[in-house]
């Protein structure tokens, strides 16, 4: 059996962390991600897929992330069970995620050095030779 899920999105609220009561930590947020195809009207219907992110990942992703922010995440779909404050039993789907890769730098940064110390830099990536003309589509 397989059971594994690959999304390219942006993400549509900052990131929320929690802890367990065991002190585990937990993040949790959703992302917006376009359908291959458009609609009647000519547009493309977007879907937001929340994501669950545990321990160290859930950190670095509330300490790093926010909305607008492009991200992949690759993890396990999971769905379960609650019963909401009205007593109706609800079912919800979402992505558990084991690695989510920042795509895009921070709008607010405009200084490449600050991303690198801010763990954004990866070492085999050479962003340096990018030029401020490239045309990118989003």
């Amino acid at each position: 059996m397989l059971n594994r899920i690959i999304l390219i999105g942006r993400l549509a609220r900052d990131p929320e962390l929690r802890y367990t009561t065991s002190g585990i930590a937990v993040a949790t947020f959703a992302i917006a991600v376009e359908r291959p195809f458009t609609n009647q009207s000519g547009e493309r219907d977007v879907d937001f897929i929340d994501i669950v992110v545990w321990r160290k990942l859930a950190e670095t992703c509330a300490n790093h992330l926010g909305k607008g922010r492009l991200v992949a995440v690759e993890g396990r779909l999971q769905t379960r069970s609650y019963d909401d404050s009205n007593g109706v039993r609800r079912k919800v789907a979402e992505v558990v995620a084991d690695n989510v890769r920042f795509l895009d730098w921070p709008k607010d940064s405009n200084d490449n050095s600050s991303n690198k110390q801010s763990g954004y830099s990866d070492s085999n990536d050479n962003f340096d030779n990018f030029g401020d003309d490239i045309d990118v589509p989003f």
